[in-house]
């Protein structure tokens, strides 16, 4: 105390320079690592409420307008209303066969030509079908035609399009088209004429992130083989074996759409590599 009184600036000086005890830091880091986690998940609850908001609001709502679009016109899209194919794009894929002739051979319809797709002024990146603008018909012209309400989308006159950001921050477009898919047989190859299940939704644009999410929420259980949603040319049957086992989706958030780069890397400043899926349609 007596020192204290003599010089109280000298003591004050020493207590300050003393520094933290090892308790106070330890509490220090664990608050940090706390904001650190806090962040991280919350980062993953905002992404998976993404994902959950696609596929309500953008594919569900899709679907929808597809079966609104079979109720009122009592066709699936761009199907022959007075001699109805079950087809997507029925009506064309039945003109190029001459008036009134089915281009069929037979009862088998895995020997027919495949209709073009339907999609909003051209397909989707990575589609495998063909989509002639100005030919085929446009999607959203048949929804307007006959009334149906199409999801907001990406824009006015965009519906077909949702623009989200993938795991790296990047934007990211998804564009929904339709089409009808050949039946699969022993001999054929899922590449070359189609992927089976009939008529489908095609989604492009999908992170592997992002369509194993969906195919879960769609199917229980992200099989890129099995189920409604699948990726694009890949059969059920692949391999030509029968109950084949599942297979996972075979990319990951990790592989750019860099050709030179596609494979295991995780910089900042690549885009996540994109995926197609199909999705069957109830009609």
């Amino acid at each position: 105390m007596k020192n204290f009184f003599k010089n109280p600036g000298r003591s004050l000086r020493s207590r300050r320079q003393q520094g933290f005890t090892l308790v106070e830091l330890a509490v220090v880091l664990a608050v940090i690592g706390l904001i650190i986690g806090a962040v991280a998940i919350g980062k993953d609850v905002q992404r998976n409420a993404e994902y959950t908001k696609i596929k309500n609001k953008f594919i569900d709502q899709w679907e929808q307008a597809y079966n609104q679009y079979y109720q009122r016109t009592g066709v699936v899209l761009g199907d022959d209303q007075t001699a109805p194919q079950n087809m997507v794009n029925g009506e064309r894929w039945r003109a190029a066969g001459g008036a009134g002739t089915p281009r069929r051979s037979g009862r088998d319809m895995t020997a027919v030509a495949l209709p073009n797709a339907i999609c909003r002024g051209a397909k989707g990146v990575d589609m495998s079908r063909t989509f002639t603008s100005g030919t085929d018909p446009d999607l959203r012209e048949l929804m307007t035609r006959a009334g149906v309400r199409m999801p907001p989308g990406r824009a006015e006159g965009l519906e077909d399009r949702y623009v989200y950001l993938d795991t790296n921050g990047n934007p990211q477009e998804i564009q929904v088209c339709f089409q009808w898919n050949i039946p699969l047989s022993s001999t054929s190859a899922a590449g070359s004429v189609g992927d089976g299940m009939g008529n489908v939704m095609v989604i492009t644009g999908l992170t592997p992130d992002l369509a194993r999410a969906l195919d879960q929420m769609i199917d229980g259980k992200p099989d890129e083989r099995e189920g409604r949603f699948r990726r694009q040319n890949v059969a059920n049957n692949a391999g030509g074996a029968i109950n084949a086992p599942g297979q996972e989706w075979q990319a990951s958030n990790r592989d750019s759409i860099d050709t030179a780069h596609a494979r295991d890397r995780s910089f900042d400043e690549d885009q996540v590599v994109i995926v197609t899926a199909i999705y069957r349609m109830n009609q």
